[in-house]
């Protein structure tokens, strides 16, 4: 009879990560880099995108203004029977540069008007509302 008690091998429990791990970690790393950095190395043309679409709604407030203060009151307010009439509204709300592309609207109807930015580089729609 052998009284040797049987030899086990008992691996140790090793802490560290393991080399496909770590590739894995790198390689998202890489795809989230691969999307993000270009968002955050160049803010500026969501900047002007965000001011343009500011303006629009800017313009759209002040023309559904004026057309509320016009119905009430024909000599109050002022006519709008196109687009860049909005921009010439006494709140005068277009900054400097910017452009409204002409665009007829009928008295007592909505139009979806543009404004382009100083540098023409973006452009957003707002609702222009015309009346007489």
């Amino acid at each position: 009879m052998n009284n040797h008690s049987p030899t086990t091998n008992h691996q140790s429990l090793t802490t560290a990560f393991t080399l496909i791990e770590l590739i894995i970690v790198i390689v998202l790393l890489s795809i989230i880099a691969v999307f993000a950095l270009p968002r955050l190395m160049d803010p500026v043309p969501k900047a002007r995108q965000s001011a343009t679409d500011a303006v629009a709604g800017a313009l759209t407030a002040a023309s559904a203004n004026n057309y509320a203060i016009r119905k009430a009151n024909a000599t109050k307010g002022q006519a709008v029977t196109n687009c860049t009439d909005v921009g010439n509204l006494p709140t005068n709300l277009l900054p400097t540069g910017y452009t409204i592309t002409a665009l007829a609207i009928a008295n007592n109807a909505a139009a979806t008007c543009t404004v382009t930015n100083p540098d023409g580089t973006t452009t957003a729609t707002f609702v222009g509302l015309g009346i007489t």
